[in-house]
């Protein structure tokens, strides 16, 4: 294909009418976002989260959101580490959405690391990252403990968000026709606890927390869609659900 034609291509994904049924979040929440860039630098004037010494270690993979890659889930990652749980990157790089192969490279990436270490792994994915957690987890349930999400899109419509737009831009295809077949509302055989937030600016709390039948647990929080990893109760919450 021409890149004249892949561009063209691109750019009609951002073309498109959000279905009436779609719910997003307000744009107030939305704009809010952006003060989560300030975040790094006013972190090292704030006391640490009061995390104690885990009586139950597990092995943890953290699943990047979209656009992003391990870097960004350090700070979190240190924070478990604290706790003694052992923390691995999902071993992919940045995540610009699936490919047809994803799910089968995160499977294989599980299985190694629940038999390097002796013990079913946690997966905690953020945003997009946490979807495929749950495809994961439907494909090498044996393998997982315990799916946690976090604000991750997986119920409702693939059109409750206020980025499906630029993320069909940057993917290469429609929110309803992504290149890996998969009902993202049907719970994995694993337990699975979605986190979601009121103050959520990019994904539809519908999407987000999801109903009964689509997870174990949903937990609310109040923080914004970027400081998932970052912030302090949505730490606590995940040091929580790994003891328990």
């Amino acid at each position: 294909m021409k890149l004249s034609d892949a561009l063209r291509q691109r750019l009609s994904l951002l073309r498109g009418e959000q279905p009436k049924d779609a719910h997003t979040p307000p744009l107030r929440y939305f704009f809010a976002e952006l003060l989560s860039f300030g975040e790094p630098l006013v972190r090292p004037f704030l006391a640490a989260p009061d995390i104690k010494l885990s009586e139950n270690p597990r092995v943890v993979i953290l699943l990047p959101g979209f656009a992003t890659g391990p870097n960004r889930m350090r700070y979190l990652a240190r924070q478990l580490e604290r706790a003694g749980h052992k923390v691995k990157r999902w071993g992919m790089g940045h995540n610009l959405g699936p490919t047809a192969e994803t799910i089968d490279i995160l499977a294989d990436r599980v299985k190694a690391v629940e038999e390097r270490y002796g013990q079913q792994v946690v997966l905690i994915g953020w945003s997009l990252g946490g979807v495929f957690a749950r495809e994961v987890a439907k494909q090498v349930p044996g393998s997982v403990a315990k799916v946690i999400s976090m604000g991750s899109p997986f119920s409702h419509s693939p059109y409750s968000n206020n980025f499906w737009r630029p993320y069909q831009l940057v993917a290469g295809h429609s929110v309803e026709e992504p290149p890996i077949p998969a009902d993202t509302r049907v719970k994995p055989p694993v337990e699975t606890v979605a986190f979601w937030s009121p103050r959520d600016g990019v994904i539809s709390r519908r999407a987000a927390s999801g109903l009964p039948h689509e997870r174990d647990k949903s937990v609310a929080l109040r923080c914004s869609h970027l400081m998932f990893p970052n912030a302090k109760d949505c730490i606590l919450a995940l040091v929580r659900e790994l003891e328990a």
